[in-house]
């Protein structure tokens, strides 16, 4: 098995072998928060005026997402995990969710052309992610840490890349040294300061959870929709 870490955009781009799209701040600690609060399906919708008529199309569905950061007009929710959690079972249960964002949903879209398989990452289901990869034993995984808006490098999603590279092959890891490089960088502190009702103050420490779920999130084609699939270990 040959790892290969790439990030951003610029590597989602050139996914090849399995891979695994990295988005730890936030949208994949939402996806596998929807599917544990009930959902019946989520749709991975990059372009926002997409996702917005989806929901005008389907006003019973759930649109969660954000632009920049910044929720996304019409949304239901916007893409934070603390929000997600305080809604629960009885918001989620059986619905259908548009999700759109920034770095994730995107990386995704660009993956799927390139990709063979392509995966949901971040901590919260690492170890579930590397279980399926081993048992598939694939000849290439390509880890993607998206990074800030896609565009620049961002400590969270580098330290779920080394974590999982670790999960994979046995290379070194730290957990402390990773809640160091997280923490202390504009990437985490913006929501600590807690300066934005949009970026709450939770949302770290949820993010930063390590392996809370016991399935992986799977992104394919159907039809004119990329859809996430929860595979259980």
């Amino acid at each position: 098995m040959r790892i290969v870490r790439t990030n951003c955009m610029e590597g989602a781009a050139d996914a090849r072998g399995v891979t695994v799209i990295i988005d730890v701040f936030r949208a994949f600690t939402c996806a596998p928060l929807f599917f544990y609060y009930g959902a019946a399906k989520v749709i991975l919708e990059a372009d926002p005026e997409k996702a917005r008529r989806l929901k005008r199309e389907h006003p019973h569905w759930l649109l969660v997402g954000e632009i920049n950061e910044v929720p996304l007009e019409e949304a239901d929710l916007g893409n934070s995990p603390a929000d997600i959690i305080k809604r629960g079972t009885t918001f989620f249960s059986g619905r259908t969710i548009v999700h759109r964002t920034t770095a994730g949903v995107n990386g995704v879209a660009s993956a799927v052309k390139t990709a063979d398989r392509v995966i949901l990452g971040s901590f919260v289901t690492a170890k579930a992610v590397s279980s399926s990869i081993r048992s598939q034993n694939p000849d290439r995984v390509t880890l993607v840490a998206m990074g800030d808006r896609g565009k620049k490098p961002a400590p969270e999603d580098e330290a779920c890349a080394e974590y999982l590279e670790h999960l994979l092959i046995g290379s070194p890891y730290d957990p402390v040294a990773a809640l160091r490089e997280v923490l202390f960088q504009k990437t985490a502190q913006k929501f600590i300061q807690g300066k934005r009702p949009y970026l709450p103050r939770e949302d770290p420490l949820i993010c930063l959870q390590r392996d809370l779920f016991d399935f992986v999130l799977i992104a394919r084609p159907e039809g004119d929709f990329i859809v996430a699939e929860p595979v259980y270990q």
